[in-house]
């Protein structure tokens, strides 16, 4: 039997690679089931908490809302100002202790963002270590990393690739967990980003992880790794004599073509 389309799948991809103005743009979707919809106005709201518009939040969101956006509205208020904070930990603790509720996958994820913020990881990775979706899993290889455990976040990624090793998720923790490995990694994470760039619209996130990945041996490797491939290789050379036009690969690469066009030229 197919699998029924997902139709949530280009507003989640926005709001995961950062296009969160698309994101709330593109938000109308049609024929969404009850579970779906709530998932959308999450998207939507956290769209608008990374937009800085925490009050527009605040308000949207009564008290008849369901959990998964009662614990976005929390976010807001934790975000917004700071004399917010321990009254908002404390009704996230509160909500997290009820039977009824505490184990919705949006209530944890928001945990875990919340106590990430407040640098408490073991308390962070009480709520979100279970998994249960892809973005408690890419959240759990961001807190290993920021407690410098690579090799638990390695764990998590290989989790992700079980689940679904295309996913956008999936691709953004390999690249995270590439610049954090650093040395030969980082092209990876730069070909990550490089991929995004071409397939989605370019946000602060894609540029910004091509940034971290740009250094010149990064580009030098990338320029070997795709000629031992058999691909094309100009433009990571052509991006290293720009930014780096004296590296020692740039200018073998220019002595190289020097010698070329005398050789053209002795028999032309």
């Amino acid at each position: 039997m197919a699998a029924a389309p997902d139709h949530l799948f280009n507003l989640r991809n926005n709001f995961y690679l950062g296009a969160f103005q698309a994101a709330i743009n593109n938000s109308d979707v049609p024929n969404l089931s009850p579970d779906d919809a709530v998932e959308r106005d999450s998207l939507v709201y956290r769209s608008y908490i990374a937009l800085g518009s925490y009050q527009l939040v605040v308000h949207e969101i009564d008290a008849s809302a369901p959990t998964p956006l009662q614990a976005v509205k929390l976010l807001a208020l934790y975000l917004s100002s700071p004399e917010n904070k321990e009254s908002t930990i404390s009704s996230l603790k509160e909500w997290l202790a009820d039977p009824a509720i505490g184990s919705n996958p949006i209530l944890r994820l928001i945990a875990g963002i919340v106590f990430t913020h407040e640098q408490d990881y073991n308390e962070a990775l009480k709520h979100t270590n279970a998994g249960g979706t892809m973005e408690l899993h890419a959240l759990n290889v961001q807190i290993f990393l920021k407690m410098h455990r690579s090799d638990y976040a390695e764990r998590q990624l290989r989790a992700m690739q079980q689940i679904e090793e295309d996913h956008t998720l999936t691709q953004l923790a390999n690249a995270w967990l590439n610049l954090a490995v650093g040395g030969s990694k980082i092209q990876e994470a730069y070909l990550i980003f490089q991929d995004f760039s071409e397939k989605y619209q370019m946000t602060s996130l894609i540029l910004n992880g091509k940034a971290d990945a740009k250094d010149p041996e990064t580009l030098a490797n990338l320029v070997v790794c795709c000629l031992h491939l058999g691909k094309p290789s100009s433009r990571f050379l052509s991006q290293l004599k720009l930014s780096h036009p004296d590296h020692v690969l740039v200018k073998r690469a220019s002595t190289a073509e020097e010698s070329f066009d005398r050789a053209v030229q002795s028999v032309a």
